[in-house]
Protein backbone atom coordinates (compact mmCIF):
# COMPACT_ATOMS: atom_id res chain seq x y z
CA UNK A 1 0.00 0.00 0.00
CA UNK A 2 1.23 3.46 -1.13
CA UNK A 3 1.39 5.94 2.23
CA UNK A 4 3.26 8.44 0.95
CA UNK A 5 1.56 11.84 1.17
CA UNK A 6 0.34 13.46 -1.74
CA UNK A 7 0.58 17.18 -2.07
CA UNK A 8 -0.49 18.06 -5.38
CA UNK A 9 -2.39 15.92 -7.84
CA UNK A 10 -3.46 17.18 -11.60
CA UNK A 11 -6.35 15.63 -12.74
CA UNK A 12 -7.50 15.20 -16.44
CA UNK A 13 -6.27 18.46 -17.14
CA UNK A 14 -7.48 20.21 -20.35
CA UNK A 15 -6.30 23.77 -21.66
CA UNK A 16 -6.88 25.20 -24.90
CA UNK A 17 -5.41 28.37 -26.35
CA UNK A 18 -7.25 31.08 -28.73
CA UNK A 19 -4.77 31.84 -31.48
CA UNK A 20 -5.33 33.77 -35.03
CA UNK A 21 -5.07 30.62 -36.63
CA UNK A 22 -7.90 28.97 -34.37
CA UNK A 23 -7.85 27.02 -30.95
CA UNK A 24 -5.03 24.94 -29.84
CA UNK A 25 -5.89 22.27 -27.75
CA UNK A 26 -2.34 22.46 -26.19
CA UNK A 27 -3.51 19.83 -22.66
CA UNK A 28 -5.78 17.43 -23.76
CA UNK A 29 -6.70 15.17 -20.44
CA UNK A 30 -2.75 15.32 -17.90
CA UNK A 31 -2.77 13.09 -14.52
CA UNK A 32 0.36 13.81 -12.86
CA UNK A 33 0.62 13.40 -8.98
CA UNK A 34 3.59 14.73 -6.53
CA UNK A 35 4.35 13.40 -3.12
CA UNK A 36 6.09 14.95 0.02
CA UNK A 37 9.66 15.20 -0.35
CA UNK A 38 9.76 13.80 -3.98
CA UNK A 39 10.79 14.79 -7.05
CA UNK A 40 8.92 14.32 -10.36
CA UNK A 41 10.66 15.01 -13.71
CA UNK A 42 8.52 16.03 -16.48
CA UNK A 43 10.15 15.63 -19.82
CA UNK A 44 9.36 15.99 -23.56
CA UNK A 45 10.33 18.17 -26.86
CA UNK A 46 9.63 21.69 -26.65
CA UNK A 47 5.75 22.43 -27.19
CA UNK A 48 4.57 19.06 -25.86
CA UNK A 49 2.95 21.08 -22.65
CA UNK A 50 5.36 20.62 -19.94
CA UNK A 51 5.48 24.41 -19.31
CA UNK A 52 1.57 25.09 -19.39
CA UNK A 53 0.67 22.44 -17.15
CA UNK A 54 3.17 23.95 -14.35
CA UNK A 55 1.92 27.52 -15.65
CA UNK A 56 -1.65 26.00 -14.89
CA UNK A 57 -0.72 24.99 -11.32
CA UNK A 58 0.51 28.25 -10.56
CA UNK A 59 -2.01 30.32 -12.43
CA UNK A 60 -0.18 32.51 -14.49
CA UNK A 61 -1.43 30.65 -17.49
CA UNK A 62 -1.52 33.62 -20.75
CA UNK A 63 -4.20 35.81 -21.56
CA UNK A 64 -5.67 34.02 -24.23
CA UNK A 65 -5.29 30.54 -22.46
CA UNK A 66 -8.57 28.76 -20.34
CA UNK A 67 -8.58 25.80 -18.56
CA UNK A 68 -11.29 23.67 -20.10
CA UNK A 69 -12.07 20.78 -17.72
CA UNK A 70 -9.85 18.72 -15.04
CA UNK A 71 -8.70 19.79 -11.43
CA UNK A 72 -5.47 20.61 -9.80
CA UNK A 73 -5.73 19.61 -5.81
CA UNK A 74 -3.27 20.91 -3.60
CA UNK A 75 -3.03 19.52 -0.04
CA UNK A 76 -1.29 20.84 2.76
CA UNK A 77 -1.64 21.13 6.29
CA UNK A 78 -2.84 23.91 8.45
CA UNK A 79 -0.44 25.71 10.93
CA UNK A 80 -2.39 26.56 13.32
CA UNK A 81 -5.56 23.87 13.71
CA UNK A 82 -3.22 21.14 12.48
CA UNK A 83 -5.91 19.95 10.13
CA UNK A 84 -5.76 18.88 6.64
CA UNK A 85 -6.84 21.17 3.85
CA UNK A 86 -7.47 20.43 0.02
CA UNK A 87 -8.51 23.18 -2.70
CA UNK A 88 -8.40 22.80 -5.88
CA UNK A 89 -6.46 25.58 -7.91
CA UNK A 90 -8.70 25.85 -10.72
CA UNK A 91 -11.82 27.22 -9.02
CA UNK A 92 -10.29 29.47 -7.05
CA UNK A 93 -10.13 33.15 -7.89
CA UNK A 94 -6.67 34.77 -8.13
CA UNK A 95 -6.21 37.28 -5.08
CA UNK A 96 -6.73 33.81 -3.16
CA UNK A 97 -3.90 32.17 -5.50
CA UNK A 98 -1.23 35.51 -4.72
CA UNK A 99 -2.40 35.53 -1.48
CA UNK A 100 -2.19 31.87 -0.16
CA UNK A 101 -0.11 29.75 -3.00
CA UNK A 102 1.62 31.85 -5.02
CA UNK A 103 5.12 32.30 -3.56
CA UNK A 104 3.97 30.62 -0.51
CA UNK A 105 2.81 27.44 -0.57
CA UNK A 106 3.96 26.79 -4.17
CA UNK A 107 7.15 28.78 -5.61
CA UNK A 108 8.77 28.49 -9.42
CA UNK A 109 12.35 29.14 -10.64
CA UNK A 110 12.38 29.88 -14.11
CA UNK A 111 14.66 29.40 -17.08
CA UNK A 112 16.75 32.74 -17.58
CA UNK A 113 17.41 34.08 -14.02
CA UNK A 114 17.90 37.95 -15.62
CA UNK A 115 13.91 38.26 -16.70
CA UNK A 116 13.28 36.63 -13.22
CA UNK A 117 14.98 39.36 -11.30
CA UNK A 118 14.39 43.55 -11.49
CA UNK A 119 17.14 45.28 -12.33
CA UNK A 120 16.40 47.67 -10.28
CA UNK A 121 16.06 46.18 -7.42
CA UNK A 122 19.07 45.19 -5.03
CA UNK A 123 18.96 41.85 -5.01
CA UNK A 124 18.43 41.61 -0.85
CA UNK A 125 15.44 43.97 -1.49
CA UNK A 126 14.14 41.20 -3.82
CA UNK A 127 14.16 38.62 -1.02
CA UNK A 128 12.84 40.25 1.60
CA UNK A 129 9.93 41.49 -0.52
CA UNK A 130 7.70 38.19 -0.65
CA UNK A 131 8.73 37.91 3.16
CA UNK A 132 7.40 41.06 4.03
CA UNK A 133 4.17 41.05 1.74
CA UNK A 134 3.20 37.51 2.97
CA UNK A 135 3.94 37.19 6.30
CA UNK A 136 3.91 40.98 7.56
CA UNK A 137 7.12 40.39 9.16
CA UNK A 138 9.30 43.70 9.94
CA UNK A 139 12.22 44.68 7.66
CA UNK A 140 15.08 43.99 10.24
CA UNK A 141 13.22 40.59 10.29
CA UNK A 142 12.70 39.95 6.48
CA UNK A 143 16.67 41.44 6.22
CA UNK A 144 17.77 38.58 8.69
CA UNK A 145 16.47 35.86 6.92
CA UNK A 146 17.72 37.09 3.45
CA UNK A 147 20.92 36.77 4.46
CA UNK A 148 20.58 33.31 5.67
CA UNK A 149 18.99 31.92 2.54
CA UNK A 150 21.61 33.67 0.49
CA UNK A 151 24.16 32.12 2.55
CA UNK A 152 22.00 28.25 2.46
CA UNK A 153 22.01 29.06 -1.35
CA UNK A 154 25.96 28.80 -1.35
CA UNK A 155 26.67 32.63 -1.60
CA UNK A 156 29.91 33.41 0.08
CA UNK A 157 29.84 36.86 2.76
CA UNK A 158 26.23 36.85 2.31
CA UNK A 159 26.12 40.34 3.85
CA UNK A 160 27.62 42.34 1.24
CA UNK A 161 25.63 40.51 -1.26
CA UNK A 162 22.61 42.01 -0.33
CA UNK A 163 22.69 45.99 -1.63
CA UNK A 164 24.05 44.30 -5.33
CA UNK A 165 22.13 44.32 -8.57
CA UNK A 166 21.47 41.36 -10.59
CA UNK A 167 24.07 42.84 -13.42
CA UNK A 168 26.90 42.51 -10.90
CA UNK A 169 26.59 38.48 -10.42
CA UNK A 170 26.89 35.91 -13.01
CA UNK A 171 24.60 33.32 -14.70
CA UNK A 172 25.01 31.02 -11.83
CA UNK A 173 24.68 32.92 -8.87
CA UNK A 174 21.76 35.03 -10.54
CA UNK A 175 20.38 31.45 -10.31
CA UNK A 176 20.65 30.94 -6.65
CA UNK A 177 19.54 34.33 -5.62
CA UNK A 178 16.46 33.35 -7.83
CA UNK A 179 16.29 30.27 -5.63
CA UNK A 180 16.43 31.83 -2.18
CA UNK A 181 13.18 34.46 -3.73
CA UNK A 182 11.57 30.69 -4.19
CA UNK A 183 12.38 29.89 -0.96
CA UNK A 184 12.14 33.21 0.98
CA UNK A 185 8.23 32.02 2.44
CA UNK A 186 9.46 28.29 3.09
CA UNK A 187 7.23 26.65 0.53
CA UNK A 188 6.02 23.28 -0.05
CA UNK A 189 6.42 22.81 -3.48
CA UNK A 190 9.18 23.64 -6.03
CA UNK A 191 8.56 24.15 -9.81
CA UNK A 192 12.12 24.11 -11.87
CA UNK A 193 11.59 25.24 -15.32
CA UNK A 194 14.37 24.51 -17.32
CA UNK A 195 16.04 25.55 -14.72
CA UNK A 196 19.78 24.36 -16.08
CA UNK A 197 19.00 25.75 -19.46
CA UNK A 198 21.39 28.83 -18.99
CA UNK A 199 23.79 27.45 -17.27
CA UNK A 200 27.22 25.85 -18.61
CA UNK A 201 28.03 22.62 -17.72
CA UNK A 202 29.84 22.57 -13.98
CA UNK A 203 27.54 25.46 -12.79
CA UNK A 204 24.82 23.25 -13.77
CA UNK A 205 25.71 20.63 -11.84
CA UNK A 206 26.64 22.64 -9.06
CA UNK A 207 22.72 23.86 -9.17
CA UNK A 208 21.12 20.50 -9.41
CA UNK A 209 23.23 19.55 -5.89
CA UNK A 210 21.95 22.48 -4.26
CA UNK A 211 18.71 21.44 -4.66
CA UNK A 212 19.23 18.37 -3.53
CA UNK A 213 20.91 19.73 -0.28
CA UNK A 214 17.70 21.94 0.15
CA UNK A 215 15.05 19.48 -0.60
CA UNK A 216 16.43 17.37 2.00
CA UNK A 217 17.02 20.11 4.86
CA UNK A 218 13.20 21.49 3.96
CA UNK A 219 11.51 18.32 2.66
CA UNK A 220 11.15 20.17 -0.40
CA UNK A 221 8.38 18.69 -3.33
CA UNK A 222 9.71 19.77 -6.45
CA UNK A 223 8.74 19.59 -10.03
CA UNK A 224 11.29 19.25 -12.64
CA UNK A 225 10.63 20.75 -16.34
CA UNK A 226 13.38 19.76 -18.83
CA UNK A 227 13.73 18.45 -22.29
CA UNK A 228 17.55 17.11 -21.14
CA UNK A 229 17.23 13.39 -19.63
CA UNK A 230 21.03 13.83 -18.39
CA UNK A 231 19.15 16.13 -15.69
CA UNK A 232 16.44 13.87 -15.24
CA UNK A 233 18.56 10.91 -14.46
CA UNK A 234 20.62 12.87 -11.62
CA UNK A 235 17.31 14.50 -9.70
CA UNK A 236 14.22 12.65 -10.62
CA UNK A 237 12.42 9.71 -8.36
CA UNK A 238 9.58 9.46 -11.18
CA UNK A 239 9.33 10.54 -14.76
CA UNK A 240 6.55 11.27 -16.86
CA UNK A 241 6.85 11.89 -20.37
CA UNK A 242 5.04 14.19 -22.30
CA UNK A 243 4.05 14.37 -26.15
CA UNK A 244 1.35 16.65 -27.58
CA UNK A 245 0.12 17.72 -24.70
CA UNK A 246 -1.09 14.02 -22.92
CA UNK A 247 1.37 12.27 -20.89
CA UNK A 248 2.43 9.16 -22.45
CA UNK A 249 4.77 6.76 -19.80
CA UNK A 250 5.39 7.54 -16.29
CA UNK A 251 7.03 5.37 -13.98
CA UNK A 252 10.02 5.76 -11.37
CA UNK A 253 13.59 6.78 -12.78
CA UNK A 254 14.59 3.16 -13.43
CA UNK A 255 11.30 2.24 -14.70
CA UNK A 256 11.92 5.04 -17.43
CA UNK A 257 15.81 4.43 -18.01
CA UNK A 258 16.21 0.73 -17.88
CA UNK A 259 12.71 -0.29 -18.93
CA UNK A 260 11.24 1.98 -20.91
CA UNK A 261 7.79 1.21 -22.68
CA UNK A 262 6.65 3.67 -25.19
CA UNK A 263 8.38 4.54 -28.38
CA UNK A 264 8.47 8.31 -27.86
CA UNK A 265 10.62 7.58 -24.58
CA UNK A 266 12.92 5.59 -27.06
CA UNK A 267 13.36 7.77 -29.21
CA UNK A 268 14.11 10.82 -26.25
CA UNK A 269 16.87 8.25 -25.05
CA UNK A 270 18.14 7.23 -28.27
CA UNK A 271 18.95 11.41 -29.17
CA UNK A 272 20.68 11.61 -26.07
CA UNK A 273 24.57 12.49 -26.68
CA UNK A 274 26.66 9.55 -25.69
CA UNK A 275 30.35 9.71 -25.63
CA UNK A 276 30.65 5.64 -25.67
CA UNK A 277 28.34 5.38 -29.10
CA UNK A 278 30.06 4.15 -32.31
CA UNK A 279 27.47 5.92 -34.43
CA UNK A 280 28.64 9.44 -36.69
CA UNK A 281 25.34 11.07 -36.34
CA UNK A 282 23.16 12.06 -33.15
CA UNK A 283 19.61 10.41 -33.82
CA UNK A 284 16.97 12.30 -34.26
CA UNK A 285 12.96 11.19 -34.35
CA UNK A 286 11.78 11.30 -37.35
CA UNK A 287 8.90 13.89 -38.47
CA UNK A 288 7.14 16.66 -36.40
CA UNK A 289 4.80 17.25 -33.70
CA UNK A 290 1.17 17.24 -34.46
CA UNK A 291 -0.19 20.63 -34.90
CA UNK A 292 -2.79 20.77 -31.94
CA UNK A 293 -5.07 23.52 -33.76
CA UNK A 294 -5.85 20.56 -35.61
CA UNK A 295 -8.17 17.40 -34.13
CA UNK A 296 -5.51 14.35 -33.19
CA UNK A 297 -7.51 11.49 -34.49
CA UNK A 298 -6.06 8.41 -32.72
CA UNK A 299 -2.51 7.97 -30.92
CA UNK A 300 -0.85 11.38 -31.47
CA UNK A 301 2.90 10.00 -32.14
CA UNK A 302 1.67 7.77 -34.83
CA UNK A 303 2.55 9.28 -37.63
CA UNK A 304 6.24 9.61 -36.42
CA UNK A 305 6.19 6.35 -35.09
CA UNK A 306 7.54 3.19 -37.05
CA UNK A 307 6.00 0.73 -34.50
CA UNK A 308 2.31 1.77 -35.34
CA UNK A 309 -0.32 -0.23 -35.50
CA UNK A 310 -3.77 -0.07 -37.60
CA UNK A 311 -5.64 0.81 -34.68
CA UNK A 312 -2.95 3.99 -33.28
CA UNK A 313 -4.66 5.94 -36.40
CA UNK A 314 -8.39 5.31 -35.65
CA UNK A 315 -8.19 4.90 -31.69
CA UNK A 316 -6.60 6.95 -28.85
CA UNK A 317 -4.73 4.40 -26.95
CA UNK A 318 -6.03 4.32 -22.88
CA UNK A 319 -2.97 4.26 -19.91
CA UNK A 320 -1.91 0.37 -19.94
CA UNK A 321 -0.40 -0.84 -16.70
CA UNK A 322 3.31 -2.42 -17.22
CA UNK A 323 2.85 -5.96 -15.95
CA UNK A 324 4.73 -6.54 -12.16
CA UNK A 325 4.57 -2.21 -11.45
CA UNK A 326 2.33 -0.24 -10.05
CA UNK A 327 4.32 2.79 -11.17
CA UNK A 328 4.91 2.18 -14.75
CA UNK A 329 1.67 3.03 -16.92
CA UNK A 330 2.39 3.59 -20.73
CA UNK A 331 -0.28 5.04 -22.99
CA UNK A 332 0.52 2.93 -26.11
CA UNK A 333 -1.54 0.07 -27.88
CA UNK A 334 1.57 -1.66 -28.48
CA UNK A 335 1.07 -2.77 -24.60
CA UNK A 336 -2.25 -4.86 -25.12
CA UNK A 337 -1.99 -7.95 -24.68
CA UNK A 338 -3.31 -8.74 -28.08
CA UNK A 339 -0.67 -6.29 -29.82
CA UNK A 340 2.31 -8.14 -31.36
CA UNK A 341 5.52 -8.04 -28.96
CA UNK A 342 8.12 -5.51 -30.37
CA UNK A 343 11.56 -5.22 -28.64
CA UNK A 344 13.14 -1.96 -28.10
CA UNK A 345 16.01 -1.00 -31.21
CA UNK A 346 18.99 -3.13 -30.60
CA UNK A 347 21.26 -0.53 -30.22
CA UNK A 348 18.80 1.60 -27.62
CA UNK A 349 18.79 -1.74 -25.74
CA UNK A 350 22.58 -2.25 -25.67
CA UNK A 351 23.29 1.50 -24.56
CA UNK A 352 20.80 1.01 -21.19
CA UNK A 353 22.32 -2.24 -20.62
CA UNK A 354 25.78 0.04 -20.54
CA UNK A 355 24.01 3.12 -18.18
CA UNK A 356 23.06 0.45 -15.95
CA UNK A 357 26.39 -0.78 -15.50
CA UNK A 358 28.03 2.56 -15.23
CA UNK A 359 25.26 3.44 -12.37
CA UNK A 360 26.39 0.63 -10.33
Amino acid sequence: MDTRKKILEVKDLKISFKTDGGTVKAIRGVNLALHQGETIAIVGESGSGKSVTTKAIMGILAGNGSIDGGQILYRWTDENSGEEKEVDLVKVDESFMQKEIRGRKIAMVFQDPMTSLNPTMTIGNQIMEPMIHHYGISKDEAYKKAVELLDLVGITDPERRMPTYPHQHSGGMRQRVVIAIALACDPYVMICDEPTTALDVTIQAKFLELVQDIQKKKNLSVIYITHDLGVVAKVADYVNVMYAGKIVETGTIDEIFYDPRHPYTWGLLSAMPDLDTDDDELYTIPGTPPNLAHEVKGDAFAPRNQFALNIDLRVEPPMFDVEGSETHKVASWLMHPKAPKIEMPKELKHRLEKMKEAAK
